[in-house]
């Protein structure tokens, strides 16, 4: 029996991939017998993570490139058709907060840093949108591609101090569905746009916001865990069940589509 789950042989590019919730998108593609692109900034960890995949018997590249940069993307564009000939899916992980995009308790909302939040919103719009218009092309020439954004829970529902990255993410999911349409027009089902949407996951840009470096939960952190029904943060491993689902052919008709996996987190009224 076909196993439908199955990346084998598939080309994937994973934008954000020296991140800790990349890391576990790269390898649970690999583990799904895909082919990957570790899309990143830090060239130091892209490459310990293509060597540590190419060690293993897996084949990845190491891509150093800003999402923002579409020059270095079509770089790392070109170094993945040389290598592997082909693109079949692409995973925008790019993206976060920044300092300049948060709004504190106390701050005037009257003189917010408008320059942070356009810095923040443009990461995680314009850090979703370059990738695609410069991978995108290329996947729609395999015949059966992928495109998987990730939003955030920060996209439906007001979560404060973020304010930059709410509408950030808003407008990506804006755009996850207006793209899938537009894909589906053109190529039918042959290219496909989803999105998954992530509750709380530690990560090094959070992890002070959420946790005391003594141990136990900031006040934001106990809220957090307060409004999920599972009363605890999500691993990033967690996260690779519905990633292989979404660049695989087992989810051939599903297009513009957001999974969340958050905890019950985005269902839960709080009473």
């Amino acid at each position: 029996m076909e196993n439908t789950f199955s990346l084998k042989n598939k080309v994937i590019v994973v934008t954000g991939g020296t991140g800790i919730l990349g890391q576990s998108f790269v390898n649970g593609i690999v583990d799904a017998g895909g082919i990957v692109g570790i899309l990143g900034r830090n060239e130091k960890i892209a490459k310990e993570r293509a060597d540590g995949i190419n060690k293993k018997g897996g084949q990845a590249l190491a891509l150093i490139a800003d999402a923002l940069d579409k020059e270095q993307l079509i770089a790392a564009k070109a170094q993945m058709i040389k290598a592997f000939g082909r693109i079949d899916g692409l995973v925008n992980g790019a993206g976060g907060n920044m300092p300049e995009g948060v709004l504190q308790p106390d701050d005037d909302i009257f003189k917010m840093n408008l320059d942070g939040m356009k810095k923040v919103m443009e990461l995680n719009l314009w850090g979703t949108i370059l990738p695609t218009q410069v991978f995108g092309e290329e996947i729609a020439k395999t015949g059966k591609g992928s495109i998987v954004n990730i939003s955030s829970m920060n996209s439906k529902r007001a979560v404060t101090k973020v304010i930059g990255y709410n509408m950030g993410k808003a407008a990506m999911d804006c755009y996850n569905q207006w793209f899938a349409v537009e894909l589906a027009n053109r190529y039918g089902d042959r290219i496909r746009m989803n999105a998954i949407a992530p509750g709380f996951f530690l990560t090094e840009q959070n992890r002070n916001l959420l946790t005391k470096p003594e141990g136990g939960y900031t006040p934001r952190g106990e809220s957090v865990i307060r409004n999920t029904p599972f009363k605890r943060f999500g691993h990033p491993d967690e996260l690779i069940g519905a990633l292989i689902w979404l660049l695989s052919d087992a989810s051939a008709f599903v297009t513009g589509a957001m999974i969340c996996v958050d905890g019950g987190f985005s269902i839960f009224s709080g009473v």
